[in-house]
């Protein structure tokens, strides 16, 4: 049994807990799960986007004429929001402009700066000619 501690980021209105994420996918790869600690009342600095451990990246490239331009953008801790998240800003862009995306996957470590080799883009997204997104996987 662990003593409970007060959080320091929302001044004591929470209490902090050890949660251990990953332990079932980290116990078939035979390494050890990894514990952070939270707070129950807010989000703190633990779950910030930098200390999260790993964030998925995503944005939209219009292409009109011969430039090429950055369209809306934005993160997400978890793979499923950042694909939504891309899909309806993919579908905001006027029709007459040619749009394409990406998802980038990133591991944060401790210092809260993602390395090269942890950086790699997951997805692939194109407007089809009826207007679906289509999302491809990107072989590493």
């Amino acid at each position: 049994m662990t003593t409970p501690v007060r959080c320091e980021e929302c001044d004591g209105r929470g209490w902090k807990i050890v949660t251990r994420r990953g332990h079932v996918a980290a116990s078939k790869l035979g390494v050890a799960s990894s514990s952070t600690v939270e707070c129950l009342f807010c989000d703190g600095a633990e779950c910030g986007a930098a200390a999260s451990g790993e964030v998925f990246e995503w944005e939209v490239r219009i292409q009109s004429g011969c430039s090429e331009s950055l369209g809306s953008c934005g993160s997400s801790p978890f793979q499923a929001t950042a694909m939504d998240e891309l899909r309806k800003a993919m579908r905001g862009v006027a029709g007459d402009a040619a749009v394409c995306g990406r998802i980038v996957h990133s591991v944060y470590g401790l210092g809260g700066t993602a390395d090269g080799e942890s950086r790699h883009e997951v997805f692939r997204a194109y407007l089809d000619t009826a207007g679906s997104v289509r999302f491809e996987r990107v072989a590493e």
